[in-house]
This record gives C-alpha cells, sequence and structure tokens, in this order.
C-alpha cells in the first residue's frame, strides 16, 4: 500500500501550488481520491482481513465505471467542450463524437487505471512508465492550455489545462521519491491504492486536454501490458492453449529467462522512446 505516499505527496503539492478556483483540477483530484479510496479497498482486504482476492473484479469495475461516467459528464457537459478528437499527426482530421465521447472518455480512464495495475508486477515497473507519462503530459498540458502556444502547433486549445501540469509535475516528483524505495530490491510496493488512482488520474488528465489517443502512444507499456491478459485469457478459452508463457507479458519474459532489472530497464527505454514519438506529434503535423 505504499501508494499511499505518492497520494499524499501529490495532494499535497497540488493543494499548496494549484489554483484551487480550477475545475478542471478538482476534478482530476477527485477522480484520483476515488480511484485512490477503491484501490484502499482492496488492499486492505488483502492485507488485513486475509482475503487474497479483495475486491471482487465485478464489484470494482462498477465503481470504476461510475467514477468514470461521473467525470465524463462533467467533462461533456462544460460548456466550453467541444466533443472533438484529437487524432495526432493530423491537424485537420478531428471527428466530432457527438453523446458517444462519454463511453469513450470512461472506457479510457477505466482502462489506463487497469493496464497500470497489470503493470505494477515487478520491482519499479509501473512507476517509471507513470513517471514518464506523466512528464510527457505535463508538457502537453501546459502547451494545451497557452493560447500562443497552442496555435503555433496547431493543437486544440483548452482554457485553464495549464493547471494540470502542476499536478503532473506533482505526480512525477511523488513517483520520483517513491522510485527511491521501489527499485530492486523493493522496500515498497504500490499496491492496487497507488496503481488504480494513478493509472485513473493520467486517464482522465488525457480526456481533460483531448490527447485520448496520445496516452496510448506515450503509455504503450501499458497498452501492451493489458492486452497480453486479454489476449492470454481469449485464446485459453477459444483454444484451449496460452499464447504467453504467463501474463501480463513482464512475466513471460521472466519465463523466458531474463533478469527482473532487464526486463524492467527495458521497458523503461521503451517508454522513452514512446514519450518521445508523442511529443514528436505537436510539430510533425
Amino acid at each position: 500500500m505504499g501508494g499511499l505516499l505518492i497520494l499524499l505527496s501529490l495532494l499535497v503539492s497540488v493543494l499548496l501550488w494549484s489554483d484551487l478556483r480550477s475545475r478542471m483540477m478538482w476534478i482530476v483530484v477527485g477522480l484520483t481520491v476515488g480511484y485512490g479510496l477503491l484501490g484502499f479497498a482492496d488492499d486492505y482486504r488483502k492485507v488485513k482481513q486475509r482475503k487474497s482476492d479483495g475486491i471482487s473484479a465485478r464489484a470494482k469495475l462498477f465503481w470504476q465505471f461510475l467514477l468514470a461516467f461521473s467525470v465524463a459528464l462533467a467533462i461533456y457537459y462544460d460548456p466550453s467542450f467541444d466533443n472533438e478528437l484529437a487524432v495526432p499527426f493530423f491537424k485537420t482530421f478531428t471527428p466530432h463524437l457527438g453523446w458517444l465521447y462519454v463511453p469513450l472518455a470512461a472506457f479510457v480512464i477505466v482502462g489506463a487505471s487497469n493496464c497500470v495495475n497489470l503493470t505494477d508486477g515487478l520491482d519499479g515497473l509501473a512507476i517509471g512508465p507513470v513517471m514518464i507519462t506523466s512528464g510527457t503530459f505535463c508538457v502537453l498540458a501546459y502547451t494545451a492550455g497557452h493560447a500562443g502556444i497552442a496555435e503555433y502547433l496547431q493543437i486544440k486549445y483548452v482554457p485553464g489545462s495549464g493547471q494540470l501540469a502542476i499536478f503532473c509535475g506533482a505526480l512525477l516528483g511523488g513517483g520520483l521519491g517513491f522510485l527511491w524505495f521501489n527499485t530492486y530490491p523493493a522496500q515498497l510496493f504500490m499496491g492496487d491504492v497507488g496503481s488504480l488512482a494513478l493509472g485513473g488520474a493520467l486517464g482522465t488528465i488525457a480526456v481533460l486536454i483531448r490527447q485520448e489517443i496520445l496516452l496510448a502512444v506515450v503509455g504503450g507499456i501499458f497498452v501492451v501490458e493489458g492486452l497480453s491478459v486479454m489476449i492470454q485469457v481469449a485464446s485459453f478459452k477459444l483454444t484451449g492453449k496460452r499464447v504467453f508463457l504467463m501474463a501480463p507479458i513482464h512475466h513471460h519474459y521472466e519465463k523466458l529467462g531474463w533478469a527482473e532489472q532487464k526486463i524492467v530497464v527495458r521497458f523503461w527505454i521503451i517508454s522513452i522512446i514512446l514519450a518521445l514519438v508523442a511529443l514528436s506529434s505537436l510539430k510533425l503535423r
């Protein structure tokens, strides 16, 4: 449950340094706290009540989607919202989704939360890409909230989103402090209280600044981890055979004999490359 330390440092920093009149900030803080409480309840049942399964998967998904749909509706009914989907590397292709944006936004938030949760399986594996994604979205949030820069880079201008750069910076700092104790061999473990909350926060920020597709690029490691589980389950149910030696995919490489540190560092390297690809989309349009 070491994720509590990340959330504590994150929330204290946000409350000290952000503009508390910002509606966007309260949306992402509310979602982060909500998912953090859900993860805390799950961890508590595992650790204190000796129930290995924690909260059932159905109950967890129910509460995740309930909170995510609440956030999606709050964004959709904002007067400044235009329900356009930003497509990286294309400056004129911005399809209008209408009310379909609500389920899309909820899916992005829940998907990001669960994919980060699945990635949290080796010492330092999840927090590294979380920090890299946070740093990338710190840049994206600031550029989207600055009218001049947004116009120059031909990206969607989202008034007030610059405040989210503070949240991303605080998340990066909190993650850095956590990594000091989470690196191999770990003294602290994130737990669901951290992974569900941090993934949900990143998904919410992506929705708020209209960069949902870029989240899948920057967080490509999370996407692959989530897909590996889905492929494994589907393959076993349909054919009785497994595609990977073990899922999520980082365990597949463990079974192949890769050292834990080797897997973690290589996944970090891939995350950095994906972050650079995402940032290049600001200019390659």
